[in-house]
C-alpha cells in the first residue's frame, strides 16, 4: 500500500522555517514509500476566512478533498504568540466540510505534527494546541510530535536541516505517520 499523506503548513513567508520543517518530514516520508500533496503557506494564504459548511470555494475544496482522501497528514504550524498561527487554524476549520462523511473530519488517519518557535515554551504551547485540534477531529496523532526551535541559520541555502535534533524528530514523525496509515488502513479504512 502507498499511503496518501496530506501536508498542511508554513507562513506568508516564502522558505519560512515552519515550511522547511515540513518539506524535511515530507522527504522523509516519501522516502517511507508514501505519496505526498503538499498545501504550503502560499496555499494556505489565499484561502478565504472559513465561512462553514457549503461556503467553501474552489480553492479551499482541493484541500478538503485531498485530506477527504487522505491515509494521514502532517501538520506544520508557528507558534505566534504561544499558539497555533491564524494561517494553519484557518485550514484545520475547513475540515469542518468532512463532519457528514462516512469517515467524519480526520477519522481513521494517522497525523503527524510539527510546532515552530523562536522559544521552547511557544514550540510546546504550539503542540499542546495542534494535538488538542487533531484530538477533536477524532484523528490520531503521532506518538512524536516535532518541536523545533526556530533559530538563525537553521537551515543551509538548500533547505538541508543543519541540527540533528531537528532532523532526528522531523525523520521519526514521518515515519509514524507513515506506519501508522498503514496500520489505520490494515483495520478497515481506505
Amino acid at each position: 500500500m502507498t499511503p496518501r499523506i496530506v501536508a498542511i503548513g508554513g507562513t506568508v513567508s516564502p522558505g519560512s522555517a515552519t515550511e522547511l520543517a515540513l518539506k524535511a518530514a515530507i522527504a522523509s516520508a516519501e522516502a517511507e514509500g508514501a505519496a505526498v500533496t503538499l498545501f504550503d503557506g502560499s496555499y494556505l494564504a489565499g484561502l478565504p476566512h472559513y465561512r462553514g459548511p457549503g461556503h467553501t470555494l474552489e480553492h479551499g475544496a482541493e484541500m478538503v478533498e485531498a485530506v477527504r482522501n487522505a491515509d494521514g497528514l502532517l501538520i506544520s504550524a508557528p507558534g505566534y504568540h504561544g499558539t497555533v498561527s491564524g494561517l494553519v487554524k484557518n485550514a484545520l476549520d475547513y475540515l469542518e466540510d468532512l463532519a457528514n462523511d462516512a469517515r467524519p473530519y480526520l477519522d481513521g488517519r494517522a497525523v503527524g505534527l510539527i510546532a515552530t518557535a523562536y522559544g521552547d515554551q511557544a514550540t510546546v504551547n504550539t503542540m499542546q494546541t495542534l494535538r488538542t485540534v487533531v484530538h477533536a477531529l477524532r484523528g490520531w496523532p503521532t506518538p512524536l510530535g516535532a518541536t523545533i526551535r526556530v533559530g538563525p541559520d537553521m537551515f543551509a541555502h538548500d533547505g538541508e536541516r543543519l541540527d540533528e535534533r531537528s532532523r532526528g524528530q522531523l525523520e521519526l514523525v514521518a515515519k509514524q505517520v507513515v506506519d501508522g496509515a498503514r496500520s489505520l488502513a490494515s483495520l478497515g479504512g481506505d
